[in-house]
């Protein structure tokens, strides 16, 4: 066990992964000799030779499509799409070709590929380098979609998603490269496609994943002062969708609520807030709220702390949740 960086735990399920399977190849832009614009394959190329980690031109949907066929034929691609807003590009291929294969096929064929994706915001990024895009990977059919929220489940949920038999979005929260904790290499850790309670509670349920679940963990510790025991959960897998560990929460402390970077309006965390409320409806004591981000572009990097959910933002959309236990009264 050592501290090391999110960065750092990525780098290294990376290598295990191609030390422990020759079918593990790795490839995007820029990821070989210079190791990728945050440094997550630095280092590969060298020790492992350009066979096995490998530069590609600037051209994100031939990345994609080289990697479908490379996984037909028995390989196992891990690609790199450098920023999140760079994948668009490869969207047709994902969404028509990586995602459906296996039903267009009945089963005879599998695309075991990971595609990774740097997302969300909090580094000060221009325009196309920050973007929180994961509703249109979730509202794929055929996709797994996974995203750490610390460096112990980036290892894990990477070296999971390398093993998978399905293809999946992997995606990385930028600002949480450099977060750094005790990791180990056991692979001993939940399962791919569970959310795990980061922190217990009895007042109220904060679900979060990938960027958020720091935010959120550091909410639930200034809740303190205000008298709320708050639990947090993270997601950790956004599709499949693990309605047992989050309804389980729900009903446990009564009120949730849902947080994300991505804009409010159809995204992913309406999803969570239907399905909480399908399954909690009579443990709920108030609405399941959310806190996202802003409807609008992504905003420049001067204007990126008015976009992104912070401490505050959080406790006072905690505070709007009915904190009167009793039941309402109709007609009163």
């Amino acid at each position: 066990m050592t501290e090391i960086s999110m960065a750092q735990a990525l780098n290294a399920a990376l290598r295990d992964a191609v030390k422990d399977d020759d079918r593990v190849l790795i490839f995007g832009e820029d990821v070989g000799p210079l190791g990728g614009v945050f440094r997550v394959t630095d280092g590969i190329t060298a020790d492992f030779g350009e066979e096995r980690c490998f530069d590609t031109p600037l051209a994100e949907s031939g990345i994609v499509g080289f990697a479908v066929g490379m996984a037909m034929g028995g390989f196992r691609p891990v690609v790199e799409m450098q920023f999140d807003a760079f994948a668009y590009p490869a969207f047709e291929q994902i969404t028509s070709h990586v995602a459906k294969l296996r039903n267009r096929t009945r089963g005879a064929l599998s695309l075991p590929m990971v595609i990774r994706i740097p997302y969300a915001g909090g580094i000060g990024g221009v325009e196309h380098h920050c973007d929180s895009s994961e509703a249109y990977y979730t509202h794929t059919p055929g996709l797994r979609v996974v995203t750490p929220g610390t460096p112990q489940d980036a290892y894990d949920l990477l070296r999971d998603s390398i093993d998978s038999p399905d293809p999946v979005i992997f995606l990385e929260p930028k600002c949480r490269y450099w977060s750094k904790e005790t990791v180990s290499f056991t692979r001993d850790g939940a399962a791919m496609d569970r959310a795990v309670v980061r922190r217990a509670g009895k007042d109220v349920t904060l679900i979060a994943y990938g960027p958020m679940v720091a935010t959120a963990l550091e909410t639930a510790e200034a809740a303190k002062a205000e008298g709320w025991d708050v639990e947090v959960v993270d997601l950790r897998s956004l599709s499949p969708f693990d309605d047992e560990t989050v309804t389980a929460s729900v009903r446990r402390t009564g009120r949730a609520v849902v947080v994300h970077e991505a804009a409010g309006f159809g995204g992913y965390g309406a999803e969570v807030v239907a399905r909480v409320t399908e399954q909690c409806f009579h443990q709920l004591h108030a609405p399941v709220l959310r806190v996202t981000g802003l409807d609008i572009p992504y905003p420049p990097p001067k204007l990126e702390r008015h976009q992104l959910p912070d401490v505050d933002r959080i406790l006072d959309t905690v505070a709007r949740l009915q904190w009167n236990d009793e039941p309402a009264v109709a007609g009163a």
